[in-house]
């Protein structure tokens, strides 16, 4: 794994959504069984391009997830890597049934991709909010659940799925997005980034996706405060890095877990039971309190559910006092 971290907080010139396209487009030229898939949105990715350049592997299935996911297995079943996009709320609730049967329980890797991750969803509201989609990949045996913060991540994730053979789930944000990354970061499958430790830090603050930069600024603000903490992108939520979580939970004694997420069976819910069985420890939990998403900008949104480093600052100073 190598890191370079950008972390200063400002936005990517690039539509992270881009990640995705680019890479399948330069994935497609080479590898002749890459076939993907998306029910009428390709307009909002950005895949038309796909289907311009290879209309015999590029498809458009209409708004009809299930039979969307339906096809994909079969085309999984013959062999092919394929990859669906749709909505998060629609490539988790509305396709749940045939990625479980049709291809989990079937041994056929579909790689399943969920664009406008929790807030992201924004204006699109409530019904289109994905506040619980990772939380039902997670209970698929064998499936193996992603959630990238930019588009260097995105971009990696992308091309690393070709090479699992399970159903994976990626959640991702379309359009604007944080940069944390340099496009030269190499990433490993399974495994948390370190972004910040110290032999002094007093808790352990695991975040992923667009919680990743406001745990960045988390621990800009208790450094100001003379309190370290170290600070984890665990972009991959199973399999989890116990490995790396029991080693935090160890040196700090304390864990925050931060995700755009409903916080039932959600990051936090993985690491807790990580913790649970091997070594229980303090931790507290920022996303979603079981809530249904509603209509409003990101920036609303975030405040209105806690999604902030202020949130995260509390969450540390409160396991803290509980250690």
């Amino acid at each position: 794994m190598k890191v370079n971290l950008i972390g200063k907080h400002e936005k990517d010139s690039r539509a992270c959504r881009d990640a995705m396209a680019l890479t399948l487009l330069d994935m497609m030229a080479k590898d002749k069984s890459i076939c993907y898939v998306d029910c009428d949105l390709m307009g909002c990715v950005n895949t038309k391009q796909l289907r311009a350049a290879y209309p015999e592997r590029a498809l458009e299935a209409g708004i009809a997830e299930g039979n969307a996911a339906g096809v994909c297995a079969g085309l999984a079943a013959t062999g092919k890597k394929v990859y669906l996009h749709s909505f998060g709320t629609f490539s988790s609730r509305r396709i749940y049934d045939q990625i479980y049967m049709s291809a989990a329980y079937a041994g056929l890797p579909v790689h399943v991709l969920g664009s406008d991750a929790g807030v992201t969803a924004a204006f699109n509201g409530g019904t289109h909010m994905p506040l619980e989609d990772a939380a039902m990949y997670l209970s698929i045996p064998q499936a193996v659940v992603f959630d990238a913060c930019d588009y260097a991540q995105l971009a990696f994730l992308t091309r690393a799925q070709a090479d699992i053979d399970a159903v994976t789930f990626t959640r991702f944000v379309r359009k604007d997005i944080i940069q944390v990354y340099g496009d030269d970061t190499e990433f490993a499958v399974g495994k948390g980034v370190v972004l910040h430790e110290s032999d002094s830090d007093a808790a352990t603050v695991i975040a992923s996706g667009i919680m990743v930069d406001e745990a960045l600024k988390a621990y800009e603000q208790l450094k100001s405060e003379n309190v370290n903490v170290r600070v984890i992108d665990m972009f991959t939520w199973k399999p989890l890095d116990e490995e790396l979580v029991l080693k935090a939970a160890r040196e700090t004694g304390a864990i925050v877990t931060a995700e755009n997420h409903n916080v039932v069976c959600g990051l936090g819910s993985v690491v807790a039971n990580c913790l649970a069985k091997n070594l229980p420890t303090v931790q507290e939990f920022v996303g979603v309190q079981d809530e249904f998403g509603q209509v409003g900008p990101q920036s609303f949104l975030m405040d209105e559910y806690g999604l902030r480093a202020a949130n995260i600052v509390a969450a540390v100073k409160k396991a803290v006092s509980r250690k």
